[in-house]
């Protein structure tokens, strides 16, 4: 007790009753205790005391999570200033960083050593910490998920203290789950990540009809390395994005890209809002991206299944005009805009193997757009289609022998609008959107939630909660057992934890 009482003394005094919003403005809490460490002796402190009062502080790190994964309205640490790349290794291209480190800056750090991560989610803002910790991932047949780059890791825990874990340690089980426990078995507070040597991308981004994207998949899948589709709505249009790294020293390929500037692809979507809404300011209209018009469009009327529709056929004009070439540094490539706040749930399933797709990918896609054009749904562009190879990390989405395929599929309604009442009348919308996809694919599929995008199905004691409780033990086999037995040894007091983990993974489990 006094060696705790030491330690907790040199914990920083946190802030008191800080607002915590998460990026879509969809998840917000008025946070009691929020701390801000500037080292790990200070993250070390302050787990301490937490655990010593009984206390949560859940680690939160950029608040990207749609889900609020990170958000506890009791206590809060995050790490933003725990920011530090602490070592390269050139030899075994291996980089240490501290878990609050940014994935935009520790790029920007490599690159002088010339060398890179093997693969990138669609945004950069993420820190390593939570990038890794949800299991994460960007797109590519052969590709893993974001944890199956890390060969090592320190963890802060509430009741061991501070363990190093990696794959060829004496706790190689407990490294493995760590990777992937959405901050539940304490802080990560630094991450060595294998890394590749920097490379260009060339990329090829073109329309395809539903019919041929299907009848070409499986070789598509082989062609490029990184591919992705995005389903248009109410449209017979996919947009397909597939990018190879070009060779080492090779000259760059003769890119043919888009005809037309940015501003004269938008025309369709320029004159579909200035119909709807000619008080726009017409220099406003001109001057708009893509993404901007997309938003305003939908703040027409998102709740017009019909509107929408000519949304969509007016942004598969724009991607018609888009069709073409680049040629970039694979983190420029990767990354793409993600457009304003929204509501994202994304699901993950297993559709094969590398070398013989089951083409579930596609039945799941044409299953629920149907159910989607059938229902009336108001559901924007796109629908979007990534896949990566297995984890070996347990309770990744992704769990899986090293060859096998999985696909990941997210839909999303935008809020266009800071207007609360219309938030709300869009997230009822939302729900409805999800249930349909929940009744008509997720469990024929066998489809999970990405875990920074699940949601309680119910509240605590309901037949819901407990379906989908079944459903993920069903999923995960022996791993919801082994995080939680983990998290009593590591953190009995529950301290890590906050509401939504509690409802859909219960420390509880196989106790």
């Amino acid at each position: 007790a006094l060696a705790d009482a030491a330690v907790a003394a040199k914990a920083p005094e946190p802030e008191a009753d800080v607002e915590v919003v998460n990026w879509s403005g969809t998840h917000a809490v008025r946070c009691a205790r929020h701390y801000a460490p500037e080292s790990t002796a200070e993250l070390e402190a302050i787990v301490a005391g937490a655990h010593a009062a009984g206390e949560r502080v859940r680690v939160v790190g950029s608040a990207l999570s749609p889900n609020g994964t990170g958000l506890c309205a009791d206590g809060m640490v995050s790490l933003a200033l725990c920011d530090k790349v602490l070592a390269v290794d050139e030899k075994r291209k291996r980089v240490t960083v501290e878990a609050g480190c940014r994935v935009r800056e520790l790029v920007e750090a490599l690159r002088p050593y010339g060398l890179t991560l093997e693969n990138y989610a669609s945004i950069a803002e993420q820190q390593v910490g939570g990038f890794v910790s949800v299991g994460a991932h960007g797109t590519g047949a052969a590709v893993p998920p974001v944890d199956e780059q890390v060969v090592s890791l320190k963890l802060v825990t509430p009741a061991r203290g501070t363990l190093e874990l990696s794959a060829e340690g004496a706790d190689a089980g407990l490294f493995r789950l760590a990777r992937v426990a959405m901050g539940t078995l304490g802080a990560i507070s630094e991450v060595t990540l294998q890394l590749v040597d920097a490379h260009r991308l060339h990329e090829v981004t073109y329309v395809a009809t539903r019919e041929r994207v299907r009848r070409e998949h499986e070789a598509t899948l082989k062609r490029f390395k990184h591919v992705r589709y995005m389903w248009l709505p109410y449209t017979d249009d996919v947009v397909v994005v597939g990018s190879n790294p070009v060779k080492k020293g090779a000259e760059l390929p003769d890119c043919k890209v888009p005809a037309a500037p940015e501003v004269e692809r938008v025309a369709e979507m320029r004159a579909l809002l200035r119909s709807a809404a000619p008080e726009v300011d017409a220099r406003t209209a001109a001057d708009a991206s893509f993404a901007e018009l997309r938003d305003a469009l939908l703040a027409v009327d998102c709740a017009d299944s019909e509107w929408v529709a000519k949304v969509n056929r007016a942004e598969a004009a724009f991607w018609r005009k888009s069709e073409g070439e680049r040629c970039d540094w694979s983190d420029k490539v990767l990354g793409f805009e993600c457009g304003g706040q929204q509501w994202v749930s994304e699901v993950a399933f297993p559709c094969g193997t590398y070398d013989k797709p089951d083409m579930a990918d596609m039945d799941f896609m044409e299953e629920l757009l149907d159910a989607v054009e059938h229902a009336g749904i108001a559901a924007p562009s796109p629908l979007e289609q990534r896949w990566t190879s297995g984890s070996s990390s347990p309770m990744s989405p992704a769990a899986g022998a090293a060859d096998s395929l999985h696909c990941w599929v997210g839909i999303i309604m935008y809020l266009p609008t800071e207007e609360p009442l219309e938030r709300e009348r869009i997230t009822a919308r939302f729900k409805r959107y999800c249930e349909l996809e929940r009744r008509v694919v997720l469990e024929k599929f066998g489809a999970h939630h990405h875990w920074a995008k699940i949601e309680p199905a119910g509240p605590l004691g309901s037949a819901a909660l407990e379906h989908q409780r079944a459903r993920l033990r069903k999923r995960f086999g022996g791993g919801t057992a082994a995080l939680a037995a983990a998290r009593r040894e590591l953190d009995p007091k529950g301290v890590m934890s906050n509401d939504l983990i509690e409802a859909v993974l219960p420390a509880s489990e196989g106790a």
